[in-house]
C-alpha cells in the first residue's frame, strides 16, 4: 500500500493531551476535548499553546482514516502525508467554534479566525482638465489607524485577553424603564465598561504605547496616479490601505475622480469642445487664429481657401480630443462651435453698402418688378422675442385666473336673484 514499510513513531501523544484512553470512543474524546478547550481557552486566560495542542489532536483523532493511521506508525506518518494531510492543517478556533457550534463564553462568541471587512474610506480627488489630459501623480498624506505594532494589536502585554463581565462578551447592554402603567422601553447601548469591545485588559496588563486600545495612529503618504483619460467619476484604489483594526479585513481607501471645470475647454466622453467667435470678415473671407492646447502645444486653425462660415456651424479636428484611458494614444476630435459677430448699424454709408452689392450674391429681384409705389409703408423695430413670449405668457395666467374667480362668483348672484323674487 505505501511501497515501503513506514518508520513507526510515537502514537499515544495525542491521546495524552486529551486525557483519554487509546480505546476511547468518539463521544470520550468529545467530552474530554470539550472540557480541556474550555479551560485552555485563551480568551478565559488559558495557555494558546495547549489550546493548539488540543485542536490538533482532537482533529486527528476524530477522524477514523487518520486515527488508524496514527494508531499504527505515529505522528510522523500524518506529518508525510499518509491520510491526507497533518493534524495542524485548521485553526484551532475555527475547531473550536465549529465543535461549540459557534456560540462560546454566555454567548458572546470568540471571534478569532472569523475576520469581519473592514469599511472603506473614501476621497475626493480634484484634477483639473490639463491633468486628466496629461496625466499627473498626486501625493496625499492621510492618517489612518494601525494595528499597535509593540503588542500585534492584543492591547495586552501578555497577549491575553478577558471576556467582558458587564456585557457577557457581546460587547452591548440592555437597559429598561417604565414609560408608563404596564409600559416597560427595552434599549441597547453599547456597554460602557468595553465600549463594545466585548473584552477587558487590566490595567496592569495594558500595553503601555497603544493604552489598551490596539492601535495607533499613523501617517501615511500615497502617491496617486492619475492616468490620461480618466472620466469623472472614476476610482482609483488603494487596496487594503484603510484603517487596521484587530479580527478586521483591511478595507480600501478609495480616490474618486472629481474632473474640475476648465474656462475654455468642455468635455463630453472623449471629444473636447471650445466656442470661438469670428468677425464677419473673417467668417466671409478667412481666418486664422492660434490655440494653446492642453498639453501646452500651440495649434493653427484656419479655414479652407474660399470656404464661408456661417453662424453656429461646427468644424472639427480629429485626434486632438482627449486621450482613452488605457489607450492614450488614440484620442476623440476637438470640436469648434463658431459664432459670427455681425458690425452695429450705422457701420456702412451709402456707398460702401453700394460697393459691397457688387461683391456679394444678388438678392430675389422678384419685388422689384412690383409697383412698389402702390404699397404701404412700414417701420422695422428692435424686439426681444423671449421677453415678449413671457410677458403674454404671465397675461393668459392671470386672464385664467380672473375668469375662476368670475365662476366662482355666478352661483352667488344667481341665489340672490332667487331671494328677491
Amino acid at each position: 500500500m505505501f511501497g515501503r514499510a513506514p518508520k513507526k513513531s510515537d502514537n499515544s501523544k495525542y491521546y495524552e493531551i486529551l486525557g483519554v484512553p487509546k480505546s476511547a470512543s468518539q463521544d470520550e474524546l468529545k467530552k474530554a476535548y470539550r472540557k480541556a478547550a474550555i479551560k485552555n481557552h485563551p480568551d478565559k486566560g488559558g495557555d494558546p499553546e495547549k489550546f493548539k495542542e488540543l485542536a490538533q489532536a482532537y482533529e486527528v483523532l476524530s477522524d477514523p482514516e487518520k486515527r488508524e493511521i496514527y494508531d499504527q506508525y505515529g505522528e510522523d506518518a500524518l506529518k508525510e502525508g499518509m491520510g491526507g494531510g497533518g493534524g495542524a492543517s485548521h485553526n484551532p478556533f475555527d475547531i473550536f467554534e465549529s465543535f461549540f457550534g459557534g456560540a462560546a463564553f454566555g454567548g458572546g462568541g470568540s471571534t478569532r479566525g472569523r475576520k469581519k471587512q473592514g469599511e472603506d474610506v473614501v476621497h475626493t480627488l480634484k484634477a483639473s482638465l490639463e491633468e486628466l489630459y496629461n496625466g499627473t501623480t498626486k501625493k496625499l498624506s492621510l492618517s489612518r489607524s494601525i494595528l499597535c505594532k509593540k503588542c500585534k494589536g492584543k492591547g495586552s502585554k501578555s497577549g491575553i485577553s478577558g471576556s467582558c463581565y458587564g456585557c457577557h462578551g457581546t460587547g452591548m447592554k440592555i437597559s429598561t424603564r417604565q414609560i408608563g402603567p404596564g409600559m416597560i422601553q427595552q434599549m441597547q447601548h453599547v456597554c460602557p465598561e468595553c465600549r463594545g469591545s466585548g473584552e477587558v485588559i487590566s490595567e496592569r496588563d495594558r500595553c503601555q504605547q497603544c493604552k489598551g486600545n490596539k492601535v495607533s495612529q499613523e501617517k501615511k503618504v500615497l502617491e496617486v496616479h492619475v492616468e490620461k483619460g480618466m472620466q469623472h467619476g472614476q476610482r482609483i484604489v488603494f487596496q487594503g490601505q484603510a484603517d487596521e483594526a484587530p479580527d478586521t479585513v483591511t478595507g480600501d481607501i478609495v480616490f474618486v475622480v472629481q474632473q474640475k471645470d476648465n474656462p475654455k475647454f468642455k468635455r463630453k466622453f472623449d471629444d473636447l469642445h471650445i466656442e470661438h467667435t469670428l468677425s464677419l470678415a473673417e467668417a466671409l473671407c478667412g481666418f486664422q487664429f492660434a490655440l494653446t492646447h492642453l498639453d501646452g502645444r500651440q495649434l493653427l486653425i484656419k479655414s479652407n481657401p474660399g470656404e464661408i462660415i456661417k453662424p453656429d456651424m461646427y468644424k472639427a479636428i480629429n485626434d486632438e480630443g482627449m486621450p482613452q484611458h488605457q489607450r492614450p494614444f488614440i484620442k476623440g476630435r476637438l470640436i469648434i462651435h463658431f459664432d459670427v459677430e455681425f458690425p452695429e448699424t450705422g457701420f456702412l454709408s451709402p456707398e460702401k453698402c453700394q460697393a459691397l452689392e457688387t461683391v456679394l450674391p444678388r438678392p430675389n429681384k422678384q419685388s422689384s418688378y412690383m409697383d412698389l409705389d402702390e404699397c404701404e409703408e412700414t417701420t422695422l423695430l428692435d424686439v426681444n422675442i423671449e421677453d415678449e413670449l413671457r410677458r403674454k405668457e404671465q397675461q393668459r395666467q392671470q386672464e385664467a385666473y380672473d375668469e375662476d374667480d368670475d365662476d366662482d362668483d355666478e352661483p352667488h348672484m344667481r341665489r340672490m336673484a332667487c331671494n328677491q323674487q
